[in-house]
């Protein structure tokens, strides 16, 4: 059975032989060191085989499930980008996985490389359509050693509950980053001590914050699955919320022309002393309640700010950012204050991604925006505004820097499906969900991404990440229908390097529907896939 995401390096079946029988009764056994795996692989594998008992329980004879540290044989793979756990090098999560008739075998040099390969044994098992298990010899290891998802609970609240489930999600594509938007014009979404009423408690029903208990359980519970929660304070634009707790807060220098003419939100002034203040002491409290080494400053989208404001205020938030023993992260537009070698910056975007008709005419064969209220004066804002990206990658390559790579072209998932994949059946939720100004896109188009595509040299490169923000959700289940089918070839770009062979592809994510519907998430059963 071929369905594993990501697809493994090498796979070997030998002649004549025959794996287990894939109905079980699977026991799971661990040595010793592995105990913590052991207990993680169980609670992932409960969805699907309900309770497993122990090896050697006395039980009726099964398959065995076992996790080993060995050293696996070499895979093909060499490891780029930074490490996310701030080690000086990525560790190592390369494995072997073997199949024969006793069971499987998940072998490897570190506890991360087991818990990769049981991930990939937990796929064997959950896909198997009964009868036996090929026999099977697999050897596998990450291209990148950043793999991450970016969810928006700023505008979407996402109740920890919920969230652990999308750690377990991306845990079984073997991302190893979730990136947390905190903050935004609509919300803020982490205890913030210096700042109280940020986070005020409701007069009835649940926080819509994490508390840092929470927040301290759940970058608990995500490294027990080898994943960094990467936590973001957007600014100094994006930043309604932070002006509504803090009232008085004096707006940045706006260019000339721009002041009054577009709604925008004012950028902070960080050059103001009470502003300063406030936002270090934000800062002091996020960076003291993540145990990861990266804290994201935003610095996105800063509308109706001048370039030297813009560049103070990067400077500023950088600062802060490393005197409080976390390093900066920020949105591509930071290169634009100077970048070194210590600096990463995530890409985003250019001006083709944005994809913005340069007429009144090619503007009227647009319906989508349209429909979302563009105009001719409007979009022309738009395009002398993203203008300047067309040079934030070099400016980065020129700096130093490093790149995480999230080109909204295909890694951004809010955006819309295709209408020619669409079922009749889901069209009011494909033509609800997404952001607008996106062209929309067919799920082969987002699987079809090459990380090599961009032209930036290996060693410049920090990792991959996806990214969903919260514009149009409304529950959970409209975050997940965005999320699948999209996220799981993504997931196996970051980790292989390179796109799956589309044909093939969509034949083994046409099994993973039964996975997602067992772990009780909604899926958007796009018509190019040939469900089972």
């Amino acid at each position: 059975m071929r369905a594993v995401i990501p697809t493994p390096a090498t796979r070997a079946v030998p002649p004549g032989r025959t794996g287990p029988a894939a109905g079980g009764p699977w026991h799971l056994h661990a040595d010793p060191a592995l105990a913590p795996v052991e207990r993680t692989v169980r609670e992932l594998l409960t969805p699907h085989l309900g309770p497993l008992p122990p090896a050697g329980d006395g039980s009726a004879a099964g398959p065995l499930l076992r996790l080993t540290l060995d050293a696996p044989p070499p895979a093909p793979l060499t490891t780029v980008g930074i490490a996310p756990d701030g080690a000086p090098a990525p560790v190592d999560e390369s494995y072997g996985l073997s199949v024969d008739a006793t069971g499987i075998t998940c072998r490897a040099r570190t506890p991360a490389g087991v818990f990769r390969a049981a991930t990939t044994a937990l796929q064997l098992i959950a896909l198997a359509d009964g009868g036996a298990l090929e026999a099977q010899e697999i050897t596998d290891a990450p291209r990148y050693a950043w793999r991450g998802l970016l969810l928006d609970p700023a505008r979407s609240f996402v109740p920890p509950q919920q969230l652990r489930r999308l750690i377990d999600l991306a845990a079984l594509y073997k991302l190893n980053v979730l990136h947390l938007h905190l903050t935004d014009n609509e919300g803020w979404r982490v205890d913030t001590p210096s700042v109280p009423s940020l986070t005020p408690r409701p007069a009835s029903g649940p926080d819509t914050f994490y508390s840092a208990e929470e927040y301290t359980a759940l970058q608990e519970y995500a490294a027990r699955r080898y994943i960094t929660l990467f936590p973001e304070i957007d600014l100094p634009g994006h930043c309604a919320a932070l002006r509504a707790a803090v009232p008085g807060l004096p707006a940045a220098p706006a260019p000339p022309g721009v002041e009054g003419r577009f709604p925008y939100v004012p950028p902070l002034d960080l050059a103001d002393p009470r502003t300063r203040e406030t936002v270090r002491g934000i800062l002091a409290d996020v960076c003291a309640l993540t145990t990861g080494p990266f804290v994201h400053i935003g610095c996105d989208e800063a509308v109706g700010i001048t370039d030297e404001s813009f560049t103070d205020a990067v400077r500023e938030l950088r600062a802060m950012v490393r005197e409080l023993g976390k390093r900066p992260v920020a949105w591509q537009e930071s290169a634009r204050a100077g970048v070194t070698e210590d600096d990463i910056a995530q890409f985003w975007v250019d001006p083709e991604m944005m994809d913005l008709p340069a007429s009144e005419e090619e503007l009227g064969l647009r319906p989508d925006l349209l429909d979302a209220g563009f105009t001719g004066e409007f979009l022309g804002a738009l395009r002398r505004f993203f203008a300047p990206s067309a040079h934030d990658v070099e400016r980065v390559l020129a700096g130093g820097g490093r790149l995480l790579l999230s080109p909204q072209s295909h890694l951004y998932l809010d955006r819309r499906y295709a209408p020619e994949v669409v079922p009749a059946d889901r069209a009011a939720d494909a033509a609800r969900l997404g952001f607008p100004s996106y062209r929309p896109r067919d799920v082969r188009h987002t699987a079809g991404w090459d990380p090599a595509s961009h032209g930036i040299p290996d060693d410049r490169v920090a990792g991959v990440e996806a990214t969903l923000f919260g514009e149009s959700l409304q529950d959970f289940d409209d975050l997940t229908t965005l999320l699948l089918p999209r996220l799981a070839p993504l997931a196996g770009t970051a980790w292989s390097g390179r796109p799956a062979d589309w044909e093939t592809h969509r034949h083994a994510l046409a099994r993973h529907g039964r996975l997602w519907r067992e772990r009780g998430l909604v899926h958007f059963p796009a018509t190019e896939v040939p469900w089972s």
